[in-house]
């Protein structure tokens, strides 16, 4: 009896948290102590906060993988949702570990802009597209994180003359395209920009670089 018990200690998940990217909602969690128990599968359940069922997740059911997508199972962004794991090895199961409460339109981290850079002789023009959710427009196309958030785009460039860390912001707005002038022929510009969520005073990590020379 000691064994079992042991075991279903052991073999128990640990730091079990959701992550999130743009409302892609996924349950992650690490084994627990008995990192040589080869043979453990996990079993995943879910449930909105105040409600007293809990659901199986079923593609998450005695798998072997320590992430289970719960993306479709949390498409209420607004409502806040718990995930638990329980692990089972040589046929001993493991008492539940539990999430903290996540609430997707909180918690989400929002992506960075997709830029596409033109430019002119003394000027760029950059073309910004919001992130996309996961979650489809009767049509099929994604739904842009646009239309759940009042998001701001922060636009930086870094004249490569100077140094590297100087990035001055040139332009903070909605607007989806957008113009930097007065700028010098003959030297490298590189622009990134950034989502700004107002609201949740957060920004998305940086695009990429683009580089160009005028």
């Amino acid at each position: 009896v000691l064994e079992h018990q042991d075991l279903q200690d052991l073999i128990k998940p640990q730091k079990v948290e959701f992550r999130s990217l743009n409302f892609n909602n996924t349950l992650h969690w690490q084994p627990g102590r008995a990192r040589e128990a080869r043979d453990t599968v996990y079993f995943v359940q879910y449930k909105v906060y105040g409600q007293s069922t809990w659901q199986n997740k079923d593609d998450c059911w005695g798998i072997q993988k320590h992430v289970c997508d719960l993306t479709n199972e949390t498409s209420d962004i607004q409502e806040p949702y718990y995930g638990r794991v329980k692990a089972a090895s040589a046929g001993v199961y493991s008492n539940w570990s539990l999430s903290c409460r996540f609430t997707p339109w909180r918690e989400t981290v929002i992506g960075p802009p997709t830029v596409t850079v033109v430019h002119s002789n003394k000027s760029i023009i950059l073309k910004l597209q919001a992130p996309r959710s996961p979650y489809k427009r009767k049509r099929g196309s994604n739904i842009p994180m646009t239309n759940y958030y009042d998001l701001l785009y922060q636009v930086f460039i870094i004249n490569n003359l100077l140094d590297e860390q100087h990035r001055v912001l040139v332009y903070e707005g909605k607007g989806k395209v957008i113009k930097i002038e007065d700028l010098r022929p003959g030297v490298s510009y590189c622009v990134m920009a950034k989502t700004y969520v107002p609201l949740l005073d957060r920004s998305s990590a940086y695009s990429s670089r683009q580089c160009i020379v005028l």
